[in-house]
């Protein structure tokens, strides 16, 4: 008699645990380092990227989503903050003698995440600092050969993470380090060596005759070499989001999971990464919403990575705490006895109009970049307005300032062998890629690859002033320090 009674109240215990399950909302948030639109939902014919081509016709595909910074650490914070990293402070690189760094006062994706029961995990790339602001409950990373450039596997040790004996709801950063340049200049990881060093991930060569080179690089040999060997690192990444994908599927997880795939900026060539032109800035973004009910479209509202964060956060249903007496990004630390201020992102949550292809209000975006290595000092600010782009290049002075390895590289050692002055790197000459005007004004639906800059043409003047006031503006209210140099300079 006891067990009969016993058994409708375990019946009650098993449906209301398994509607909990149901309810629970995880997170998977997939960045690749270094990718651009090497993806053939994305149009592009050479590429083998099945997984992600799976993933835009069962989710929605971005058209005009941009990394608010082209350098891999900088841009990881305002990923995981919210945030420009002019706010964060953290304006470039973490690691060795760069040394950037966020202000204690941020409290990141994951610390909002952590007070509202999520369990949070980083597999792969991290490159972020301090550990203690960008915290994560787990780190799984042990035991990978070749390590986040083996992203199959990493998607491996992710099932042993998300399948752990744990009610909770989950957040996972999972990133790769392709197909950043490894190995040394013009070497995407091993792309010669006999044996495959990362075993449980297929290698799929592709040969420098099939490439098509993009109208941003020059059509030589050694560029066709070296996408070929880029080809084959985003074909890695590829592999690494079919096996999550099929994680997530083969345990039940996809109707109650909202995955994400971005990169932090764009290619590993001279023209895109470490700049703010198109190639650096302008990147895929892909995203698979369990409830939505148009599948496989596209979207051209206007993103930035500062709106990542206070999307899941929506997802998810968790609204940040207030900041104890100072804005997040501030670089103070709370004043007793003042009241606590809301909790405030310089992006928002772009969940309403996920499957709208031409949403209203979503025309406009801003970026920020300011250093990648701590020897290149360059800072960019950008306001893209409908058609209309402009980089204001605040120490246009100096000579642009190539990161090492793009400088080595065999794309631009190769262009700059002959002389510079006359010769072309992509749609512009040699000398005005290193020698940039104060502003660069472009009609990037006219003029897609930024060769013809209007910024000084008389018909122009009107645009150019519309957008000059509202980019310092924007300055004044994310209290961008480098806005002075509107009046001192």
């Amino acid at each position: 008699m006891k067990q009969l009674l016993l058994t409708p109240l375990l019946l009650f215990v098993c449906l209301a645990y398994c509607e909990a399950a149901a309810r629970q909302k995880n997170v998977v948030l997939f960045i690749a380092d270094d990718f651009g639109f090497q993806v053939g939902a994305y149009g592009d014919k050479v590429a083998i990227t099945p997984g992600l081509d799976r993933l835009c016709a069962e989710g929605t595909r971005f058209t005009r989503a941009y990394a608010t910074t082209a350098s891999c650490s900088a841009s990881r914070s305002v990923i995981l903050s919210g945030l420009q990293n002019h706010a964060t402070g953290h304006y470039g690189h973490a690691h060795g003698y760069n040394h950037f760094t966020t202000y204690q006062t941020v409290r990141p994706l994951t610390k909002h995440l952590k007070e509202a029961g999520y369990r949070t995990c980083s597999i792969g790339k991290y490159h972020l600092a301090p550990k203690d602001v960008y915290y994560f409950e787990s780190y799984e990373n042990k035991g990978i050969q070749g390590g986040s450039r083996n992203p199959v596997a990493m998607a491996e040790k992710a099932r042993q993470w998300i399948t752990q004996e744990d009610e909770r709801p989950f957040f996972l950063y999972f990133c790769t380090s392709d197909p950043h340049r490894g190995g040394g200049p013009g070497n995407f990881a091993n792309f010669n060596n006999k044996k495959n060093p990362y075993p449980e991930t297929k290698r799929n060569l592709f040969k420098p005759e099939q490439m098509i080179v993009p109208p941003w690089l020059p059509d030589t040999p050694e560029v066709k070499q070296e996408l070929a060997e880029y080809y084959q690192a985003c074909n890695r990444v590829d592999q690494g989001v079919e096996r999550l994908y099929d994680v997530l599927k083969e345990n039940g997880l996809l109707e109650n999971t909202l995955f994400i795939f971005t990169s932090d900026n764009g290619p590993p060539f001279p023209g895109a990464k470490t700049n703010l032109y198109q190639p650096g800035a302008n990147l895929p973004f892909i995203v698979r919403h369990p409830d939505q009910k148009k599948r496989g479209g596209t979207t051209d509202a206007m993103i930035n990575w500062t709106d990542i964060t206070p999307t899941i956060l929506d997802y998810c249903g968790v609204k940040p705490k207030p900041s104890p007496a100072v804005q997040p990004g501030e670089n103070s630390y709370p004043i007793r006895n003042k009241k606590p201020v809301p909790y405030k992102f310089h992006g928002k949550s772009f969940l309403p109009i996920l499957e709208q292809e031409h949403p209203e209000g979503w025309d406009e975006t801003y970026l920020s970049h300011t250093f990648h290595e701590i020897t290149m000092y360059y800072p960019m600010r950008v306001i893209i307005s409908g058609k209309h782009k402009l980089i204001f290049n605040i120490a246009y002075q100096l000579p642009y300032p190539f990161a090492s390895d793009l400088y080595a590289s065999p794309t631009w050692q190769s262009t700059i062998r002959e002389g510079r002055e006359s010769k072309m790197f992509g749609q512009k000459t040699i000398y005005d890629y290193e020698q940039r005007p104060r502003f660069e004004l472009y009609d990037i639906e006219a003029d897609p690859y930024e060769g013809k800059n209007l910024a000084n043409l008389p018909q122009h003047q009107k645009i150019l002033k519309e957008l000059q006031q509202k980019l310092q503006a924007w300055q004044k209210q994310t209290k961008d320090p480098w806005e002075l140099k509107w009046r001192y300079e």
